[in-house]
């Protein structure tokens, strides 16, 4: 039977900051390749920072964040990511 390694990301994103918080993400997310990880999980909304507050408001914001996520998964080759984000519901 094949073992799961699954890694736990304890980042500290930076709330509004979608660009670094990125950048965070997939830093990460060659440690947990790095390490043999199958899965890495990140905290509670990584993506955006929490608490996004006010930011959840603006339209613009909920859709740069899912373009953010789709930078992340594409980033993702063989390791399942588990990423907080902000949906339009």
């Amino acid at each position: 039977m094949k073992r799961l390694r699954i890694g736990l990301a304890q980042v500290n994103p930076t709330v509004g900051d979608l660009e670094g918080n990125v950048r965070l993400i997939l830093d990460w997310m060659e440690r947990a390749r790095a390490l043999g990880c199958d899965v890495v999980a990140f905290p509670e909304l990584v993506l955006t920072g929490y608490p996004p507050e006010d930011l959840l408001f603006k339209p613009a914001f909920i859709e740069a964040n899912l373009r953010a996520l789709d930078e992340v998964t594409k980033a993702s080759r063989r390791l399942t990511a588990v990423v907080g984000f902000v949906d339009k519901r």
